[in-house]
């Protein structure tokens, strides 16, 4: 775009008023993949308090990682604006819409990783705020520039700055690391390739035309239907095992097991229409990808009531 084109983007988003704008910025942050970090921080804060935690420190951890999981999302919109433009999911966000400058746009992500880093260092610990900031370098350095646009293993190894939100969250009650956080980190690990696999064969073409190696754009359906039934079976395992390692009651386990089924139910269904030789929007693998969210928020809430029952 222009400069002169760029003006008037930005002379008609201040047109708008300050809502605009606020919408302009929170788009940045994409919220709506924020909503990860509310499924898995609070049950693991629960679970580490063995009850109900403390009020305030649910709020000021959850304001904490909130504003790190965006800070590392807008430097993702600026990182994948020429890719965002491509896809037909993506090329509404603000950076390609050119609605707010790159300037501002990294002064915004600096802003709220140094905001996400004092909020839970004062309102919980510097272990917290030092975990999150992990996260967020990671999302940015390791994803978003090392691997996204070079590998088809992105998603897989990309998706551990995901996995920190359940860290954050028990470390913000007790202080420490322990196995319990770790097998909910690991649930996350495991959890992250079906769910964005699903995705990504839905939008197969969309990230074609991007060129990213994502999965599904890399080996033929079938493949990766497999995959995602391989990774799905080990999230189901991996669930299973925080019964033992944390010392839950018979709610976890039970909710768990019914759970996991479903969701390799499912996986299973999409390898079965991936062998009829159906694809893309045919294939139907949105199914999966809507059910594993369900899953991911009945088991870390499942985790989250048994400490309230036993």
């Amino acid at each position: 775009m222009r400069p002169a084109e760029e003006g008037a983007s930005l002379a008609a988003l201040e047109q708008g008023g300050w809502r605009a704008v606020v919408t302009a910025y929170v788009g940045l942050a994409k919220p709506r993949i924020i909503e990860l970090l509310l499924v898995t921080t609070i049950p693991a804060m629960f679970l580490a308090a063995g009850g109900f935690p403390s009020w305030q420190l649910v709020v000021w951890t959850l304001l904490g990682g909130t504003a790190a999981a965006g800070s590392a999302n807008v430097f993702n919109s600026v990182l994948d604006a020429d890719i965002d433009a491509r896809m037909r999911r993506t090329r509404r966000r603000p950076m390609v819409r050119e609605l707010v400058n790159t300037p501002r746009a990294l002064a915004f992500g600096v802003a709220l990783g140094l905001a996400a880093t004092l909020i839970l260092g004062l309102g919980a610990n510097w272990l917290s705020a030092a975990l999150a900031l992990v996260a967020n370098l990671y999302y940015v350095f390791v994803y978003t520039l090392a691997l996204k646009r070079r590998t088809a293993q992105n998603i897989v190894w990309g998706g551990i700055a995901g996995c920190f939100p359940p860290l954050i969250g028990w470390t913000a009650v007790t202080g420490s690391v322990a196995w319990t956080p770790l097998v909910l980190f690991a649930i996350v690990f495991a959890w992250t390739p079906p769910h964005t696999w699903a995705l990504a064969l839905r939008y197969r073409e969309d990230y074609q035309e991007a060129h990213i190696p994502m999965l599904p754009v890399v080996a033929p359906p079938v493949a990766v239907a497999w995959r995602i039934l391989a990774y799905s079976l080990l999230t189901v395992a991996v669930s299973l095992l925080l019964w033992p390692v944390a010392g839950t009651g018979w709610l976890y386990p039970v909710v768990a097991a019914v759970a996991g089924l479903a969701m390799l139910a499912e996986a299973v269904a999409l390898l079965v229409r991936a062998r009829r030789g159906l694809v893309d929007a045919a294939l139907k693998p949105m199914r999966l990808f809507h059910l594993s969210n369900s899953y991911l928020a009945v088991v870390f809430m499942a985790a989250a009531v048994d400490p309230l029952l036993f």
